[in-house]
């Protein structure tokens, strides 16, 4: 993945440049997929949170739809959705660049590009502890407002009430009312999520260009839409293997939720059956397609723009 077109020179303000570029890329990527697959995205954590209120996809989409629009309803958290995602990719990116790296160096290669599918699903994998760390907040407080309805009608509270609160007030009042540490509720699920899943994203997205690649092509020239099928196998990976530590997380961070994820996963399995840790897939998957090839084609377009600038 990586485009090694700086000249050579002091090899730390390289790294540093590649560094930069990486987590500008990620940053960008970030905030075009999130506008891609935000309503897809709102669907899925209602149905995680709370799937005996809709019949499906199609009904909790026209539902929501119906009561809140779409820029209350189906684009509900969309602020923290941009953070979250252009805070995680930008350090998920920039951490996979430096982590691709540090396995190529440890395993005596002079480019990344030599890479194995399997070292750049490793590097994946590591970057993605690091994501994780600015990740949590910011879902925590996108889960809460995608939710909020729903929450707010087992309370029985007034809509006027919940139309109202927006994500800052959201963000002040799990600080008043649990501190700082509130904030990373879900944060052990969320790691648990994410490093196993980018293991296979990044793991399927390398081994797929490598496939789709020419006999004497490199897998950074294989044109855009080959980029966007890799980039979609890569989330379709991704999802099928996180699903239920996602319902898990989400369930956590929607309800407030104390218990360990563990618990939280065997209790959904014994009340609510197997099926439940993969309510929310479909809307998921079907997101995932669009969201993921437009991060790649936005990360890897605007790495290689910034890398030809400063030639």
């Amino acid at each position: 993945m990586a485009l090694e077109s700086i000249e050579p020179g002091n090899k730390s303000t390289n790294n540093l440049i590649s560094g930069v570029i990486d987590f500008l890329s990620g940053s960008l990527g970030g905030l075009a997929s999130t506008y891609v697959g935000q309503p897809l995205d709102t669907v899925k954590v209602k149905m995680q949170t709370f799937p005996s209120m809709y019949k499906g996809m199609t009904n909790c989409f026209v539902s929501t739809l119906k009561s809140d629009g779409i820029r209350r309803g189906l684009y509900a958290g969309t602020i923290p959705a941009v953070v979250a995602n252009v805070a995680e990719n930008s350090v998920l990116f920039a951490a996979y660049g430096t982590c691709q790296k540090i396995i190529a160096h440890f395993l005596g290669l002079s480019k990344t590009e030599d890479l194995t599918s399997f070292g750049n699903a490793c590097a994946g994998s590591f970057a993605a502890f690091f994501s994780s760390l600015t990740l949590c907040p910011t879902e925590l407080i996108k889960c809460k407002l995608q939710a909020m309805r729903e929450v707010e009608s087992q309370k029985k509270a007034s809509s006027v009430l919940m139309n109202r609160i927006g994500p800052w007030n959201l963000t002040r009042q799990i600080i008043k009312l649990h501190g700082v540490k509130g904030l990373f509720t879900g944060l052990s699920s969320t790691i648990a999520r994410e490093m196993p899943g980018y293991f296979f994203f990044f793991g399927g997205y390398e081994a797929t260009r490598k496939i789709l690649a020419g006999p004497s092509q490199s897998a950074d020239d294989i044109g855009w839409q080959k980029t966007m099928i890799a980039g979609a196998v890569g989330g379709s990976f991704l999802w099928l293997v996180i699903f239920p530590a996602d319902v898990v997380k989400s369930r956590i961070q929607v309800k407030n939720l104390r218990t360990p994820a563990l618990v939280v996963m065997k209790d959904i399995v014994r009340n609510e059956g197997a099926g439940a840790l993969y309510n929310g897939l479909k809307p998921t998957l079907i997101r995932t397609v669009p969201a993921t090839a437009t991060l790649f084609i936005t990360y890897e377009y605007t790495k290689r723009f910034l890398h030809n600038l400063l030639q």
